[in-house]
């Protein structure tokens, strides 16, 4: 039987980097966690101080694994899922990972640790294959996003999410009907196979409904990230190549507070020079100045709904669904028309 030292061993790291993990210290670097968990995964390991608490965790335990931590768009989902389960009687156990972690692979040990009844996804990829969600065996369901790039049979996985792409597009064209027709935007990654991806089609869908170019050297990437730090400095590194633009949508809202900064200091004025729209409705964007103009993702709506999915299926009285939400537009003013 395998110990917290063989892990150490064959994961390349100290026993305390171990205990670290495993006890969800967050005093530990991303690369040794992921390096840590795999050899857990790939040994099918059960830390012995969790198998005691198997005795403690009470069966209606519910496993919900949030991927990004760093994430303010979470933190509204998050209190009505815990909400929600608490009027049902059960347990919510959370285990917050790192954006390039495997939610997946945590899912599953997570399973096997508490003893899950089911299992909430928020926050993940949209490209999952039937062999990787066989390791998950207990009813799940993907918050805030689908399996829009994946070979998933929709009869087995469920999920409650907005339509990203449609939501991108509708932002695109409030700056349309406004007369901006030399449009930017701020993305993660135009081909990821996740949100990013369906939000950058939507604005490419947009202008293309409207006859406008797609100019190439108007998308600005942060690579990979949402976090306002990496979206002021893919501003800043986008306004060096070019500010030929008078209006930017980007693809959440985090990532425009970011972008506002770095073109306030390159001199250009919200929205007398330089509109900006953005998706997902957080708290802290309608505080700022001006008001972030944003579709906003119904985000206590996404969490009771995931629950009521979950527990349908838990206790038999539905299988799997896909479903879709609607946004509303809040109207801000970081906006302004050119006609």
């Amino acid at each position: 039987m395998l110990t917290i030292k063989d892990i150490a061993r064959l994961s390349g790291v100290s026993v305390s980097t171990v205990s670290r993990v495993l006890n969800d210290r967050p005093d530990v670097s991303e690369e040794s966690r992921s390096r840590v968990r795999a050899v857990i995964e790939a040994e099918n390991y059960i830390p012995n101080n969790t198998a005691r608490d198997l005795v403690r965790i009470r069966s209606e335990a519910i496993g919900l694994i949030v991927r990004g931590v760093q994430n303010p768009f979470y933190t509204d989902i998050i209190h009505a899922i815990e909400s929600a389960l608490d009027r049902e009687g059960y347990t919510m156990v959370m285990r917050q990972i790192g954006s390039g972690d495997d939610e997946i692979a945590s899912g599953a040990m997570m399973e096997r640790e508490k003893r899950l009844r089911g299992i909430i996804f928020l926050g993940g990829r949209s490209d999952y294959t039937p062999e990787e969600l066989a390791r998950v065996t207990v009813p799940f369901v993907f918050c805030s996003y689908t399996n829009s790039y994946g070979t998933l049979d929709p009869a087995r996985y469920s999920s409650v999410s907005i339509c990203d792409e449609d939501a991108a597009c509708s932002a695109v064209e409030k700056l349309l009907e406004k007369g901006h027709t030399r449009i930017a935007a701020l993305i993660s990654d135009a081909d990821d196979s996740s949100i990013s991806q369906l939000r950058y089609q939507g604005y490419c869908h947009a202008l293309k409904k409207h006859g406008v170019p797609l100019r190439k050297e108007l998308i600005f990437t942060t690579g990979d990230s949402f976090r306002i730090e990496d979206a002021y400095e893919a501003m800043r590194a986008g306004l060096r190549r070019t500010d030929d633009f008078t209006a930017l949508f980007a693809i959440a809202d985090d990532m425009a507070i970011g972008a506002m900064r770095a073109l306030r200091e390159y001199g250009r004025h919200i929205p007398e020079d330089v509109s900006v729209i953005a998706i997902d409705g957080i708290t802290v964007s309608e505080y700022i100045h001006p008001m972030l103009s944003t579709i906003c993702q119904p985000k206590e709506e996404l969490g009771e709904r995931s629950v009521a999915l979950l527990l349908d299926m838990i206790e038999g009285r539905g299988g799997h669904a896909q479903i879709t939400l609607p946004t509303a537009f809040r109207a801000g003013a970081s906006i302004r028309s050119l006609k």
